[in-house]
């Protein structure tokens, strides 16, 4: 389905994103704590947010000179 590895990783990406901010695994941030005065559980949103789109952004520009290369 998808042949390129680049296809595979982003998939793989967002897979893990739907993991990782879906009801199981956000019930564990639920608990009454805060952090430097931050409630947990958005802090934990936010913080799993932005790892996801430093991901996807090392993701593509990792992919970038294969492709100029290519063309």
């Amino acid at each position: 389905m998808f042949k390129s590895l680049g296809a595979q990783r982003l998939l793989a990406l967002f897979l893990v994103g739907c993991g990782l901010l879906n009801f199981p695994l956000l019930a564990l941030w639920s608990a009454d704590v805060t952090v430097w005065g931050i409630p947990l559980f958005p802090l934990a949103l936010y913080v799993i947010w932005a790892l996801l789109i430093a991901a996807l952004a090392w993701m593509m520009e990792r992919a970038l000179p294969e492709q100029e290369d290519e063309a």
